[in-house]
């Protein structure tokens, strides 16, 4: 992983967790590095690594066993994928159908072009 100054990097390591979930690298109840061993191998301040990883803790994506580590919460694949399928559709599928309307493109041919992908 390269960070850069798009955003914080505590917010990048967030990021790439949440990907790591929904891509399915990261498994449910599954053991994440500690933040320790993440700043170590990312070569970052541990406290950077620890307020990523507290967000995730805060959102319900991880959770804390003491005296063990960070862990994939049960429903963090399905709570994410939720989310971003309804942020798809706000900021990806809205606007376009916006656009389409203002170009004077029919919903039909919009249809019938996503369809000629086939199921994702």
């Amino acid at each position: 992983m390269v960070f850069d100054d798009r955003s914080p990097i505590y917010l990048q390591i967030a990021e790439q967790i949440k990907n790591d979930i929904v891509s399915g690298a990261l498994a449910e109840d599954e053991q994440v590095m500690s933040t320790n061993q993440y700043a170590a191998f990312y070569r970052i301040n541990p406290a950077t690594a620890a307020k990523g990883f507290a967000q995730l803790v805060d959102d319900g994506i991880l959770y804390k066993k003491r005296g063990i580590g960070m862990f994939v919460a049960p429903n963090a694949r399905d709570l994410l994928r939720t989310g971003r399928r309804d942020s798809f559709f706000a900021d990806v599928v809205d606007p376009m159908i916006r656009e389409a309307k203002a170009i004077g493109i029919p919903l039909k041919d919009i249809l019938h072009h996503v369809r000629s992908y086939g199921d994702a």
